[in-house]
């Protein structure tokens, strides 16, 4: 991918300004190098290496940049992300190192999204150098997988349905020679009931559906990937507040880390047997929405009475995880923006990882750790099963007692995941409030380097 995104290119001796990177333990001794007058540039701009602190100084006839990294011979994701937001446009090399899984912030870094924008920026880009060059098209690769997953939440509504989802997934099927298939209104409502449920008030232009996509060899093993792909979402019957309502459009963002991990699993031919789900759906309010009190059948069989609309995340992804269930996949993985509870425990940087296996919940957080892409695990601890009892059906879809809302959430969707499948949920805010290196303010990826790494360790050639 390397040729489709020039921010990153093989160091070939071009012509190139050099980007010093010193830490605070070097430097002392970095100045003791440097010439009288870049003493005097860096003693102007009060440098003294905190990370992410940089200057520009002059060198003969040009000019050198000087970056504050925290350890330069542990270089992170984001240690060069704010030099390229910051510098001008040129092209650049780290002097004397190689930037390693920097790269990856560097691109990110630059991401804008002008989608509607009149008048957006027209300056250029900012390349990089590196001596690595068969690095290049693995990072590359996950940074525009992060900017997929930019692009697809930072979308209004309007202009990212259920339609535009399966447009993505079509796409995707296209460009990898992937199967996919698409279940729609009556087949919608005797396959997938509570999708049909959920989606059924929005209009014809956002009507609900079920979206697969197949991959790869069927010798291969087989996991599945799910994303809950709620494309709005009013509440339903029981309805947001409008301070509730003003980041629903990111409310698909699990559909949207699902098919940018696909797209992923895919370009790398990763050998497993891939089965894509993203039930796609808005959460509106009309006539025939369903109600508080509602009794919904499922795929699975098991009943379900409504105790809240607004908890209908789960309720798509109980379906989709039953149809990928069916397929005796050794590995489901889904992302769902699924609740309010997960950010009041560990706020918006963290996805709530919860997991059957210890094993998988170990690989998941180091896969996180290794890629700059942390996780917490919270327990599916069996007694908070008790909060989810209806007592007229199977299962409650919410929780009584307003307690560990995360945990009974995910225990929820345990029951329409088969016995004995290895199972891992990531309940994730897919959303920036604020900027960060690297990370700008709006729709992005949390979760989706982690597990990537994970299934390139377990499943890697």
């Amino acid at each position: 991918m390397s040729d489709k995104n020039p921010l990153i290119q093989p160091d070939r001796g071009q012509k190139a300004v050099a980007i010093h990177l010193v830490d605070k333990d070097g430097l002392d001794a970095f100045l003791k190098e440097r010439t009288a007058a870049q003493r005097a540039a860096l003693e102007a701009h009060k440098f003294s290496a905190d990370a992410g602190e940089h200057a520009i100084v002059p060198d003969g006839d040009g000019w050198i940049v000087v970056a504050g990294v925290a350890r330069t011979g542990e270089l992170s994701s984001w240690c060069l992300a704010k030099l390229a937001d910051a510098l001008p446009a040129g092209t650049y090399r780290c002097h004397g190192a190689e930037p390693g899984r920097a790269m990856f912030g560097w691109i990110t870094g630059q991401y804008s999204f002008d989608r509607y924008r009149s008048d957006p920026s027209e300056e250029g880009p900012r390349v990089l150098l590196t001596a690595e060059a068969g690095k290049i098209d693995a990072i590359t690769a996950e940074a525009e997988a992060v900017e997929l997953v930019r692009d697809l939440v930072n979308t209004p509504a309007e202009d990212m349905g259920p339609g535009q989802l399966e447009a993505e997934a079509e796409s995707l099927a296209k460009a990898y020679r992937a199967e996919i298939h698409v279940t729609r209104t009556d087949m919608l409502e005797r396959e997938f009931p509570m999708v049909h449920a959920v989606g059924r008030a929005a209009g014809r232009s956002h009507a609900p559906r079920m979206i697969e996509l197949e991959w790869g060899d069927p010798r291969h093993p087989r996991i599945a990937i799910v994303g809950k792909g709620v494309c709005f979402d009013s509440g339903g019957l029981d309805i947001k507040p409008s301070s509730g309502m003003l980041l629903m459009k990111k409310d698909m963002g699990g559909a949207a880390h699902a098919l940018a991990l696909a797209r992923l699993i895919m370009d790398a031919k990763l050998p497993v047997r891939l089965h894509l789900l993203v039930p796609a759906v808005e959460n509106a309010v009309s006539a025939n929405s369903f109600r508080p009190g509602d009794v919904l059948r499922s795929r699975a069989g098991i009943s379900v009475e409504i105790g809240n609309t607004d908890a209908e995340g789960r309720l798509i992804l109980g379906d989709a995880l039953a149809r990928a269930g069916e397929k005796e996949p050794e590995l489901i993985i889904d992302f769902a923006t699924l609740t309010g509870a997960a950010r009041v425990a560990l706020g918006p940087d963290l996805p709530a990882l919860f997991a059957r296996e210890d094993a998988t919940a170990q690989a998941l957080l180091d896969g996180g750790l290794a890629s700059d892409d942390p996780c917490w695990r919270l327990p599916l601890h069996e007694g908070y099963r008790e909060m989810l009892k209806s007592d007229v059906a199977d299962i409650n879809n919410a929780g009584t007692g307003g307690f560990a809302g995360a945990c009974t959430a995910a225990l929820f969707l345990d029951r329409f995941v088969p016995k004995g499948v290895d199972w891992a949920h990531l309940d994730t805010f897919a959303w920036r409030p604020s900027a960060k290196p690297g990370r700008p303010k709006g729709g992005d990826a949390l979760g989706l380097r982690a597990s990537w790494n994970m299934l390139r360790q377990r499943y890697g050639k």
